[in-house]
């Protein structure tokens, strides 16, 4: 199969031969691995019982769904990626704002799938074979995944779908051996070793779990999905399919590796860590498919995660090829996992990554919503590109390539939604009038929605405004000469 060669350029109409059964497979695929399942055992480790945990999660999950799937559009209809779409409300150049967020979001799970899965392998390998837990251990592990994700996201979009056609399947029949292999020790009551309550009280709590392990899920894909709908021809399949797709493939996507990642949490006592005491719960002939799981797992979700990386740094960087750019991006990444692995705890680490980016990645995806409304999902595919040509002009240059409006009221959003977030080391002063409840989301979201519309319609009253006045001077100067 040859490498992709396109980078964020247009699509051109008889490339894009995929369709919504191809996009069903590749959320679905990708997301069933350990870097996505540890997120299940969020809830059972902040000290809730196993129904509370479930609640949260499919509660979280839909809510976000609802939210994220309609921007899969909006790549079917521009051929582009989300990041560079997006330009069409921040401007050709204030699209840089999307492709960071996507880019941060992509790196942090990426590093994560490579972190949870090269530790559950080291684990295992020590029972298989007496590896030991050592430094060199970890590094070797890690670094083996780390290559084995750059060839799946260097070689693109094509390889990526045919590995997770193979997932889908392959995944959830070990999915499935997993739920036989973990039973006989479940339990729904909540873990003791959690400690009681992790914010003090239920309510808090549970909200807490909705957003870090259901909500977040598919708000990591507000910049991804357009990496596959980019290849899906309007023409041939409808803006309904596309959407249905979307909302079915997020969906059984994160709530079956989730919620069996909050099965295994309950069954392995797994309170204050995942890897390890999965691991050691686990009966001897679980240990080859849980080690297959882990690494062939990863690499589809993690390949997915650096080749979106690949694709935002090469919007970010016209210059850089796309291949060079998921290079670049791959070091950064495994850094991020040695950064994890040695100088922090997984809950502490996932909960903050995950509260943050929702936070500033919430608004950015609302503001790009309100866009597509209001353009009816018309856009100017050759005017988005203007940015990667080194050029200069079209309907979205707007003020230098930067659309005011839409860039202060994402900032305002993101500001809001940093100083209402409640993280394990940090509490916002905004927390104070939320009654300690981490509303981050909601605040963020509510704020950048209703700020983007009040500032582009001040925005367009002044350009009005303007346009008058120049008439109005123009037709004083004719009257003038004609005098």
């Amino acid at each position: 199969m040859p490498m992709e060669q396109r980078g964020v350029d247009t699509i051109p109409d008889g490339e894009r031969t995929s369709g919504p059964r191809d996009l069903v497979s590749i959320l679905l695929g990708s997301n069933l691995c350990l870097g996505v399942i540890v997120f299940g055992w969020l809830p059972p480790s902040f000290g809730l019982d196993w129904w509370a945990s479930v609640s949260s999660i499919v509660v979280g999950t839909v809510a976000g769904t609802a939210l994220t799937a309609p921007l899969a559009l909006i790549s079917l209809r521009t051929a582009t990626n989300l990041s560079t779409s997006s330009g069409a409300q921040f401007g050709v150049r204030g699209r840089l704002v999307g492709s960071v967020v996507g880019l941060l979001l992509a790196l942090g799970y990426t590093a994560l799938t490579v972190w949870i899965g090269g530790d559950v392998m080291v684990g295992v390998l020590g029972r298989l074979v007496g590896l030991p837990a050592s430094g060199i251990s970890y590094g070797v592990v890690y670094g083996l995944l780390a290559a084995a994700t750059v060839a799946g996201a260097v070689y693109g979009y094509r390889v990526l779908l045919a590995m997770s056609r193979v997932l889908a399947i392959g995944m959830t029949a070990l999915l499935a051996l997993g739920v036989i292999a973990y039973a006989p020790h479940f339990t729904t009551g909540a873990l003791p070793e959690a400690g009681g309550y992790l914010l003090g009280g239920f309510w808090p709590t549970w909200l807490l779990a909705t957003v870090a392990a259901g909500l977040s899920g598919p708000i990591a894909f507000i910049t991804l999905l357009g990496d596959y709908t980019r290849y899906i021809s309007p023409a041939r399949h409808s803006s309904r399919r596309v959407l249905h797709a979307t909302w079915l493939g997020l969906s059984l996507g994160l709530l079956i590796p989730q919620l069996f990642g909050t099965f295994t949490a309950y069954a392995a006592g797994a309170a204050l860590d995942y890897a390890g005491p999965l691991v050691s719960a686990s009966p001897g002939w679980y240990l080859v498919p849980l080690l297959l799981a882990a690494s062939a797992g990863s690499v589809g979700n993690a390949g997915l995660m650096l080749y979106s990386m690949g694709l935002d740094l090469d919007a970010i960087l016209p210059r850089a090829s796309r291949a060079t750019a998921t290079y670049t991006v791959a070091v950064i990444a495994t850094a991020c996992v040695f950064v994890g692995h040695y100088y922090s705890s997984a809950q502490d680490a996932m909960t903050s990554f995950v509260l943050l980016l929702t936070a500033i990645g919430t608004p950015w995806a609302v503001i790009t919503l309100i866009g597509f409304a209001r353009c009816r999902g018309v856009y100017d595919a050759e005017a988005l590109q203007v940015f990667n040509r080194r050029a200069r002009g079209g309907i979205y240059w707007y003020r230098a390539g930067w659309n005011i409006p839409a860039t202060v009221a994402w900032a305002l959003g993101a500001t809001v939604g940093l100083l209402a977030v409640s993280l394990p080391s940090y509490e916002g002063p905004l927390l104070a009038l939320t009654g300690g409840v981490d509303c981050s989301f909601l605040l963020s979201g509510l704020v950048g929605g209703v700020s983007y519309v009040l500032l582009t319609i001040a925005d367009t009253a002044v350009v009005r405004e303007r346009a008058a006045a120049d008439s109005e001077a123009a037709a004083a100067l004719t009257v003038k000469a004609e005098s």
